[in-house]
């Protein structure tokens, strides 16, 4: 048997870069193109999630889909064939309706065990058995990270209940194991282990890969969320695969048991899994459109009208800045600050009037023409974040900012700063260091880790206090601890707001151009 997996494809539907309006080899439709000579009827086509959110063809259409008769994404896996999907945590993100829609639109069946439907729309399965054109039954089951409830605002669950992701595989593995050959779990989560090392990443349950591989016997386990390439592992007889994200690469795994019981090169006993299929895989990249994306875009000449309208929205004007924002390094931007951040910063304090306010910028090395379009925001702020103030303590804040300062590490050889594994490994993430605005602060990076904060005050030089209190606004992903700021987590959250931040942005640029240098903190670091 053969599957072939996509994960945290993210809105790519088209091979395009939205923010740079520039081709790229990626996409459902290059997929669609990429695979369809090898898809016969012992080959299962499934993807694990995080499909709503992540581009600007998916901001317009989730705004506009009352004007059309058809959804980007599901004609993308349509297009594929795709057999079975899960959920992400992404696509939670607008709420019921917008899940439906999508849903409704697939020809593919959903299947996640944790999710479970009060209103019954979603026609969500709890687990399948499919069998093969050889005859083999594949026992299929799946389930979204549980860290859902900590993340997604209370609004978007209200006809949702997302339960203990392990309990609920556990229940449908036990459903499934005795009527097929075997077995296949899809978990939108990630690895909670280094695969190298064997260390643990997080003490959090936001990933549990490793203990689902470890304490249930799945054959096969299709994990995403972590963004990480991992081309095949082998954990207590069950095998991984992850692909990265916005639909670059897939992966494509073969299992076979008459080979694992002829005992073929490269199919020793530990390299098995339960049921002693051997199992290879591999990533592979998409490939530059061709003649087969060319009939795909043919048959779906019926989205060009969509297109269009997007490309007309992403172009329109909103306001301009004094002068332009060249794409920020990350290490530099952490070392003296982002312009960009500072604006995000701004926003969110003009917003809420918090007495702190502290923000993320996305993995890319973004920065804004000096004339801004729509384009541009959705670029720079690619997630639908919504504000949530918190009340906070200055202990918290140092603590906070303890975890700021440990993206920095020094390089033996060199002697000078680097970005810290830490924030690199296993997946890559600049989005977990926060810039704050409304402090005065310092980190000293020739002390060790957790105690380099050696200046926190107030911007008129008033020092912060550990046991007074402060409010503070952050996004409400930030607001629930994730990326290591469990301190913040723990704070009451005293107002949230509804707007999402591209659109706050965008407003705030429309009644500030020309929008000059925002200077609302004061920040430096002691190097070695």
């Amino acid at each position: 048997m053969k599957i072939i997996f996509t994960s945290d494809t993210h809105g790519h539907v088209f091979p395009i870069n939205y923010a740079t309006n520039k081709d790229e080899n990626s996409g459902l439709f290059c997929i669609a193109a990429q695979i369809k000579d090898e898809i016969d009827g012992n080959t299962l086509l499934i993807d694990g999630g995080d499909s709503l959110q992540g581009t600007p063809l998916l901001s317009y259409y989730l705004s506009h889909r009352d004007e059309y008769d058809f959804n980007p994404m599901a004609e993308g896996f349509n297009a594929m064939g795709l057999h079975y999907y899960t959920l992400g945590n992404h696509d939670f993100n607008f709420g019921y309706d917008a899940i439906a829609d999508y849903a409704k639109a697939m020809k593919a069946e959903l299947i996640c065990a944790n999710v479970n439907d009060k209103r019954g729309e979603l026609g969500i399965k709890k687990h399948v058995i499919h069998t093969l054109e050889d005859g083999t039954r594949v026992g299929i089951t799946g389930a979204v990270t549980g860290y859902v409830n900590f993340w997604e605002q209370e609004k978007n669950l209200t006809e949702l209940e997302i339960t203990d992701p392990i309990e609920a595989l556990k229940n449908a593995l036990d459903e499934i194991r005795d009527v097929s050959d075997i077995t296949v779990c899809i978990y939108h989560g990630g690895f909670e282990e280094d695969l190298a090392t064997g260390n643990r990443l997080s003490d959090t349950e936001e990933n549990q890969a490793c203990k689902i591989a470890r304490e249930l016997d799945f054959d096969i386990l299709l994990t995403g969320h972590q963004h990480m390439a991992v081309e095949g592992v082998m954990l207590d007889g069950t095998y991984g695969v992850q692909p990265p994200d916005k639909a670059m690469r897939y992966c494509v795994l073969e299992a076979n048991k008459e080979d694992a019981l002829a005992g073929e090169p490269g199919t020793e006993s530990d390299n098995l899994t339960t049921r002693c299929f051997a199992v290879k895989s591999e990533l592979r990249p998409v490939e530059s459109p061709g003649e087969a994306y060319r009939e795909i875009l043919q048959s779906h000449s019926f989205m060009e009208k969509m297109n269009e309208n997007l490309q007309t929205w992403l172009d329109e004007p909103i306001g301009c800045l004094e002068k332009e924002i060249e794409p920020e390094d990350k290490l530099e931007a952490a070392l003296n600050g982002s312009k960009v951040a500072s604006m995000f910063n701004q926003v969110q304090l003009e917003l809420t009037g918090a007495d702190f306010s502290c923000t993320s910028l996305a993995n890319e090395p973004l920065g804004l023409h000096k004339e801004i379009t729509v384009r541009d925001i959705l670029g720079i702020y690619q997630f639908a974040n919504t504000e949530e103030v918190k009340e906070v303590t200055g202990a918290v804040i140092r603590k906070a900012l303890e975890r700021c300062a440990e993206y920095f590490a020094i390089d033996e050889k060199t002697g000078k700063v680097k970005i810290s594994e830490v924030f690199l490994q296993p997946k890559v993430e600049h989005y977990n260091y926060d810039y704050y605005a409304g402090l005065w602060y310092e980190f000293d990076l020739t002390r060790p880790v957790g105690e380099r904060v050696v200046t926190l005050k107030k911007l008129d030089g008033q020092e912060i206090l550990d046991d007074e209190k402060y409010t503070l606004v952050t996004s409400n992903y930030r607001a629930t601890g994730t990326g290591g700021y469990e301190c913040i987590g723990n704070c009451k959250t005293i107002r949230t707001y509804p707007e999402e931040m591209p659109d706050l942005v965008i407003d705030f640029v429309r009644r500030n151009s020309p929008v000059g240098e925002i200077v609302n903190s004061r920040f430096t670091c002691v190097l070695p």
